[in-house]
């Protein structure tokens, strides 16, 4: 009888209460929700000296049957195998474990020693002759972070590690809470396993980070006896929780900011409580020494800084939000369950692919190309938004555009090898002979193309799901606009089954968003909006007013309210155009590249038809715009005073609730009723200099900045697993 062969085999004690096996348990739900397997190998480690149970972390994933626990010595196969905590190995185990795999991993989740002594905890010589006479000498050491990686050549100069480290995962869906509603008085936090070196070693650092003061609060999960004992007292306005006794997620959304100090000869490994409170979104407060691992998403400052900090932040809440998303943002793209199944890829294992039917005989993946395809659309987003991607994909992977939408050309002239595919409306087809026009002619492009990646800015059409079922060798990724109006859209949200993973582009409204993506965010991968141009590559004032012809002196406006293929939009741009003529400015009409009925003539008004439009923004005073995706978030990353007029008859877009949002945080104004006499209210306002201004500076304070880059690397990374280069 041959043996099951698992995908990967973890290998560890799993009675560790704290990192260690909180670590585990992501990467085993990342591994289940991707359908690989995963056997768990225990062995108990000399320093766990007392009796405890595995982590109920470990046992849950047990009980549901998202991995497998191997019987004491049980045979095990696996594609691979990933060992964690070195100093398990500080002894011989007491016997061998029989594992066979085809590659191992040895995850150094913990430093051989600390500043005053590099090899207090495990002698990284020893333990690497040991784990090398169990699982061969082929077997990879990987650092779970920069520090470890140090203090592991400080021990053994020599030693040969992994070129990047195997950095901790959480799924960032699991954690987030709202944290924009703040109490009358700040509360600072931190938890995690009691331990002494976890906490500053005086008391004057103690109660600095941590103070003892009537206007903050102090909240302390596990080890908050430990702070006591150091300080000979209880602080009265501290909260203390003992360890086990209340999960870290609920925990968090308790407090306001996570402050974490320590003890300064300790090394921490990682910090996985600082990566959870960023992906709950509590700003974090650090020391320096975190920054290689946290970039700019978490706030740093020594103990000394910590209460200044909390204050300052505390009465900016526009401020305090924008950090709280920054963390968020940060922790999903850098160390969300993607990233962990992209290192798996590079190992050989990969999710395995559902049969194919029987007439099908595709070409294998064979070429790093990035399919782009996009959906028909009224406009011109869903093709913006992959067009964006698609140029900043890293030099070496080509990309196609196949797009439904009248844009084909505006791709080509971008640049884009652009492949047509007509949509069901100009071939007016019934839509089960269009389904298997599209799947027919998908099919055939990446037969052709031979794509490790397609990317799918639509919803799931059934052509579509078919052609991903027929063609599995790519990874297929859907690229899913979130924003959409409430209780729409949920037969599309059902499909999501058919791609390998999604790709969400950030919304700055996203705290108004209740649309069903909302409450489908498990595995989602987001980065922050998408526009295709940077604001480095907009022209300068005098450049953009050069070339739309605008005369010198005089303010301009700008008006954009959509492709005009949803509805009328002629009517409103009458009174708008008149409007601002009568303040004294000069009125360009931006007419889509892909409008199907030219926009009637108004008078004083110049018509341009150029994309992209964005690039010649900086010429304008005042922009009044739809509030699709794309022209939405331009206006507000490149700081232009803008009036949204949203458009009510889309079919997902919830431009009415964008709109409002950007309103709401004084980034914009928002005409709710183009007919009626919000118009004239509104742009009265609109036409004054000191409103405009009021509006840019707001644009500064809270533009989220280009997720297209980001993107276009997460991507990336899907192609260079496949095709190993």
């Amino acid at each position: 009888m041959t043996a099951t062969v698992h995908d990967v085999a973890i290998l560890s004690d799993f009675r560790y209460p704290g990192g260690t096996s909180a670590s585990i348990a992501a990467e085993v739900r990342a591994q289940a929700r991707a359908g690989l397997t995963t056997v768990l190998v225990h062995v108990r480690s000399p320093h766990l000296k007392k009796e405890r149970p595995f982590h109920p972390l470990i046992t849950g994933l047990i009980r549901d049957g998202s991995a497998y626990l191997a019987a004491e010595g049980e045979e095990v196969a696996a594609k691979l195998l990933v060992v964690r905590q070195p100093r398990i190995f500080t002894e011989d185990p007491a016997s061998p474990p029989p594992v066979r795999a085809g590659r191992a991993v040895m995850v150094l989740n913990q430093a051989p020693g600390d500043a005053g002594d590099p090899a207090r905890y495990y002698d990284f010589a020893e333990v690497r002759k040991r784990v090398e006479g169990l699982f061969g000498a082929g077997i990879e050491w990987a650092p779970i972070s920069p520090q470890v990686r140090a203090e592991v050549l400080r021990a053994e100069p020599g030693a040969v590690l992994t070129g990047a480290d195997w950095h901790e995962i959480i799924d960032g869906s699991q954690w987030w809470s709202d944290h924009s509603k703040l109490g009358s008085v700040p509360v600072i936090g931190r938890h995690g396993r009691p331990d002494p070196v976890k906490w500053p070693r005086t008391r004057a650092e103690l109660l600095q980070a941590y103070p003892d003061a009537p206007d903050i609060r102090v909240r302390v999960l596990g080890g908050g006896e430990l702070a006591v004992e150091r300080l000979g007292r209880r602080p009265a306005n501290w909260e203390i929780i003992e360890f086990g006794t209340c999960e870290p997620a609920e925990f968090l959304r308790g407090i306001d900011f996570f402050v974490y100090f320590h003890d300064p000869d300790l090394i921490e490994a990682f910090g996985r409580t600082i990566m959870e409170a960023m992906a709950a979104g509590v700003p974090v407060i650090v020391g320096e020494h975190f920054r290689p691992l946290f970039a700019d998403a978490a706030l740093y400052t020594t103990p000394e800084g910590v209460v200044p900090l909390v204050r300052e932040l505390y009465a900016d809440r526009e401020r305090y939000r924008s950090i709280c998303l920054r963390g968020r943002e940060f922790i999903e793209s850098r160390y969300g369950y993607p990233s962990h199944l992209i290192r798996l890829a590079d190992r050989g294992v990969r999710p395995g692919a559902p049969p194919q039917p029987a007439l099908t005989a595709p070409r294998p993946v064979e070429t790093g190309t990035v399919l782009l395809v996009s959906d028909n659309g009224v406009g011109l987003g869903h093709l913006s938004r992959l067009m964006a991607i698609g140029r900043r994909l890293p030099g070496g992977v080509p990309s196609v555009v196949a797009t439904q939408s009248h844009g084909a050309m505006v791709a080509h002239r971008e640049g884009f090898l652009t492949e047509y595919i007509p949509s069901r409306s100009v071939l007016n087809l019934p839509r089960q002979a269009w389904s298997e026009l599209l799947r027919s002619r998908l099919e055939h492009l990446i037969d052709l193309h031979r794509p490790a990646v397609v990317a799918v800015d639509s919803v799931p059409h059934d052509g579509i799901v078919a052609a991903a079922r027929s063609r599995p060798g790519a990874t297929w990724v859907w690229v899913r606009r979130p924003m959409w109006r409430r209780d729409t859209g949920a037969e599309w949200i059902e499909r999501r089954a058919a791609f390998h993973h999604i790709l969400e582009p950030g919304e700055f409204a996203a705290a108004a968003d209740e649309g069903p993506t909302v409450a489908d965010r498990g595995g989602v991968h987001t980065v922050r909006p998408i526009t295709y141009l940077d604001a480095a590559e907009l022209a300068e004032p005098e450049a953009a007013r050069a070339v739309l012809e605008l005369e010198p002196g005089h303010p301009a406006a700008l008006l954009q309210l959509g492709a005009g293929n949803i509805n009328d939009i002629s009517s409103p741009v009458a009174r708008i155009a008149r409007r601002l003529r009568d303040a004294g400015f000069q009125v360009v009409l931006a007419e889509s590249a892909i409008a199907t009925e030219p926009m009637p003539p108004v008078d004083g008004a110049h018509l341009v038809r150029v994309y992209p439009i964005s690039r010649y923004l900086r010429g304008f005073d005042l922009v009044v715009s739809a509030a699709g995706y794309n022209s939405f978030h331009e206006l507000i990353a490149f700081g232009i005073p803008a009036v949204f007029v949203p458009n009510r008859e889309t079919a997902l877009d919830d431009q009415v609730s964008r709109a409002r949002f950007a309103a709401a945080a004084g980034a914009a104004l928002i005409v709710e009723d183009p007919d009626g006499d919000d118009l004239d209210r509104v742009l009265a306002r609109a036409v004054r200099a000191d409103v405009r201004e009021s509006l840019s500076r707001r644009c500064a304070e809270v533009a989220l900045g280009n997720g297209a880059t980001d993107a276009a690397d997460w991507l990336a990374a899907f192609v260079h697993a496949r095709t190993g280069t």
